[in-house]
């Protein structure tokens, strides 16, 4: 039958279908699937063959996990175009619909659907000779390749990483273009998938020679991929290790910002300046306030740009600069950017009256309204004059209502980039008006910055904007659609900004709109089906306690907090349960296993959220809430125990430390629920679990009533021995240690009598410095203060001989960043 068909060229529709069977349901096929697979490859493999045939062969290899070789193989099918490196656009000269755009698309999705265990043993066996092959096709292909499978392959490529990384770097030096070309996109690439340990390990090897092809004049193309590596290193480079470059790469950017903008002005030419610019942007968001000696290096030249570049065919150019504007705005503060803000606003301002006339689709909308954001962020309180002119416009956007149809199969609208589609049928797409829906995620996410930021100058706003911001947390059109969690992930995290702008107007507004916004998120925590979207539902819930205080909660509303926890821990344990099952099925195997690992991550997610509620209701409520917790203590009780996993048992433990924290002597009446498991933890083969259980043995020192005396000295033993642990300063085991260290601290200041104090002085500085964690760090310091303000004999040693290592250790404290100004 494949074959009949492959060989009506007449009609494509035999292979959809078959498309479709392979998605859907695969297992008819698998038995058939080497006769099935050696007719389909062989037809890739024609040359002659019409291309669409070709591609649709190439999709059913895609669906049935068996193409990689064929997709590196349609990769190389390109020609070496003399102007492919001047073209002046930032989309990509070659047809989407070409062979080895649509094979590098099918290699990305086979990487993220197989993952790295299937694909990438056929990138590693087949690469290495296209990259050592003379034609520069073939290096193109194979270094587009290592790109294209890197973020699906990205747990087991870790592993390869320095290898990757030599192997690329001299094709950042080959004499073809479009080689150098592919290189900056592996490079940025992996900045992107690897980041921030490709930044660390490797920014002395990358930065460079990016540095270095940014001045390849003779290949605008290459020049703007250089600069588009650099910002994806950039993005999520740390900001001591872009300190160290930060001066060449303002230098060089400027230069070039300044020679590209006189091509802009002769030639008409934008593309490396548009490049140019996100990378200034990035550079700047990351360096922040280091980045303040070169702003006048940057501003006057990007003013002129959104002063000047007005016609339609610089939309995306101005728009970027809009962007790179306020960010260097942001990084910079106020002080520096107030004396142009004004002059930026009015210009922004001319473009939303009017005076310069913007189309539906244009990408300067999106950029305007996050540039006013960021300018909201360094303004503050003097942004407010300027919301009557920027806000009717949001709220038009957010309160856009999505466009729905039903296409047919052939009709040409079906076909538009402006829509995304759903099948629901033989011939039908159901579809969804995308475009505009952009602006509203946007205009969504504008809304939830301006009520932060501005709190009661956002007051006059606050009810219109409820009312739009609250129904869109059922935002759900399908779950194909991507624009789903943008939306409703801003309404949710609007929520408590909205409580705190409506209390500047009086108690008239409040108890009716917190009700109102209370119900929502009762109903949204029962019906949200995304586990992401689940848990900032209830952090949104904890902000909004936060912000109200105890009280917020009638006795009816406090029963609905009891039912929801209670139900999501439950429904939590029933996949908990439901995963351990699924690994004696016949089918289970380790790509299974990283599935379900996803799936526990994301419970754990969910989880921690439900522990951030408990904390804040015994902070607000403290002995009040025990009424409460009593209802929900089987729930914890059974999170606590060995069995189950390292997640559960971790905030189990985090909620028996709120217990002790808030309600004193009073939780000593539940320690036969935790203390044997503390005792247990401190040791535990999780960090994570030895970093709660620890923290938790402090906190019974510091706030426990005496009943707890005889059983604190059975914690010193174990907390000692992770402290001194081999490991201990590695990366993985430092929060743990950290916590240890806080706590045999807390016994110290607050049980002194049942430690001996002499031999943990005697070994107290040999454990500093902890760089680690924020929370325990001042209580750690503070009692290092404490002790050489006093004199300390044992710390100070013999004649002061300690006094250079304690500075030091402070001199560590204070490069890391562990102690902030109040710390301090």
């Amino acid at each position: 039958i494949v074959q009949l068909c492959l060989n009506k060229a007449d009609d494509d529709g035999p292979l959809k279908n078959l498309i479709e069977i392979a998605e859907t349901i695969p297992k008819i096929i698998r038995p058939h699937l080497n006769d099935l697979a050696a007719e389909l490859l062989k037809h890739i493999s024609d040359t002659n063959a019409d291309s669409n045939y070709r591609q649709l062969s190439l999709e059913v290899l895609v669906t049935l996990s068996e193409s990689v070789p064929q997709c590196l193989g349609m990769m190389i099918d390109l020609e070496d175009d003399p102007e492919w490196s001047i073209w002046d656009n930032s989309d990509d000269p070659e047809d989407s619909d070409s062979n080895p755009i649509a094979a590098e698309f099918a290699l990305d999705r086979l990487a993220i659907a197989l993952g790295g265990k299937a694909i990438l043993p056929h990138i590693v066996s087949v690469v290495p000779q296209m990259l050592q092959n003379a034609d520069w096709r073939y290096k193109y292909a194979g270094l587009m390749a290592i790109s294209a499978v890197a973020d699906g392959c990205r747990k087991q490529m870790m592993q390869l990483l320095t290898n990757v990384v030599v192997t690329i770097l001299p094709f950042l030096k080959d004499e073809h273009p479009r080689v150098r070309y592919a290189a900056c996109n592996a490079i940025g690439q992996m900045s992107t998938d690897f980041a921030e340990y490709f930044q660390k390990k490797f920014h002395d090897k990358v930065v460079p020679p990016l540095l270095y092809l940014m001045d390849d004049v003779a290949n605008p193309r290459v020049q703007a991929h250089a600069c588009a590596a650099l910002y994806h290193f950039c993005d999520e480079c740390p900001t001591s290790i872009l300190k160290i470059y930060l001066e060449s790469i303002a230098i060089k950017l400027k230069v070039l910002l300044q020679s590209k903008l006189q091509e802009l002005m002769q030639q008409g030419t934008k593309n490396v300046l548009e490049q140019a610019i996100t990378a200034i942007s990035t550079v700047a968001q990351r360096a922040e306030g280091h980045f303040l000696p070169y702003y006048d290096h940057f501003m006057p030249s990007l003013k002129f740009i959104i002063q000047s570049a007005v016609t339609p065919e610089y939309r995306l150019l101005r728009g970027k600069t809009i962007e790179c504007v306020s960010f260097i705005g942001l990084a910079v503060g106020s002080e520096k950017f107030l004396y142009d803000a004004n002059e930026v606003m009015q210009l922004l301002l001319k473009t939303q009256t009017g005076n310069i006339e913007m189309a539906d689709d244009d990408p300067q909308v999106s950029y305007m309204m996050t540039a006013w954001a960021r300018i909201c962020k360094i303004l503050g309180k003097q942004f407010v004059q300027y919301l009557p002119i920027v806000m009717p416009p949001l709220l038009k956007a957010a309160s856009t209502k999505p466009e729905v149809a039903i296409f047919d199969e052939g009709d040409e609208k079906a076909q538009d980039d402006g829509w995304e589609f759903v099948k629901i049928g033989e011939q039908q797409k159901f579809g969804i008006k995308t475009a505009g829906l952009d602006d509203k995620g946007t205009a969504c996410q504008m809304l939830v910055c301006y009520a932060k930021e501005l709190k009661e100058g956002f007051s006059d706003y606050v009810e219109d904007v409820t009312k739009i911001m609250v129904p869109l947390m059922k935002f759900y059109l399908h779950e194909d659609i991507h624009l789903n969690k943008f939306v409703r992930g801003a309404a949710i995290e609007s929520l408590p900004y909205l409580i705190e702008s409506a209390k500047y107007k009086g108690d008239g507004l409040m108890p009716q709109m917190w009700q109102y916004v209370l119900d929502e998120i009762f109903q949204a925590i029962k019906m949200e089906p995304e586990p992401e979207m689940l848990a900032n539902v209830f952090e949104s819930f904890v902000k909004c306690i936060e912000s109200l205080g105890k009280g917020c909660i009638n006795e009816k509303d406090m029963e609905k907090v009891t039912e929801v926890i209670h139900e999501q821990i439950t429904k939590l344990q029933s996949n908990a349960q439901m995963r351990q099952e699924l690994r004696g099925d016949e089918d289970y195997d380790e790509e299974v296993e990283e599935n379900l690992q996803e799936e526990n991550e994301c419970d754990s997610e969910v989880l921690g959220k439900v522990t951030d509620l408990i904390h804040i209701l015994f902070k607000c409520y403290t002995q009040e809430f025990l009424p409460i917790f009593d209802k929900l203590l089987p729930d914890f009780a059974s999170l606590i125990l060995p069995e189950r996993n390292w997640q559960e048992r971790q905030w189990a433990i985090c909620i028996f430390d709120d217990l002790i924290e808030f309600t004193g002597a009073a939780s000593y009446a539940y320690h036969g629920y935790f203390l044997e498991h503390y005792v247990n933890g401190i040791t535990d083969m999780h960090c994570e679990i030895r970093q709660s259980a620890s923290y938790g043995c402090g906190i019974i020192a510091q706030y426990g009533g005496e009943e707890y005396t005889k059983f604190i000295p059975e914690f010193i033993p174990p907390l000692l021995k992770v402290i001194t642990d081999a490991t201990a300063k590695e990366l993985e085991n430092l929060s743990a240690t950290e916590n240890a260290i806080a706590a045999i601290v807390r016994i110290c200041v607050y049980r002194p009598n049942l430690i001996d104090m002499n031999t943990i002085l005697s070994q107290f500085l040999n454990w500093l410095p902890v760089t680690e964690d924020e929370l325990e760090a001042p209580h750690i310091y503070d009692f290092l203060c404490n002790l050489v303000e006093s004199n300390n004999e044992i710390i100070l040693g013999k004649d002061n001989c300690n006094l250079p290592r304690i500075l030091s250790i402070f001199a560590s404290a204070f490069t890391c960043g562990i102690l902030c100004d109040n710390a301090a």
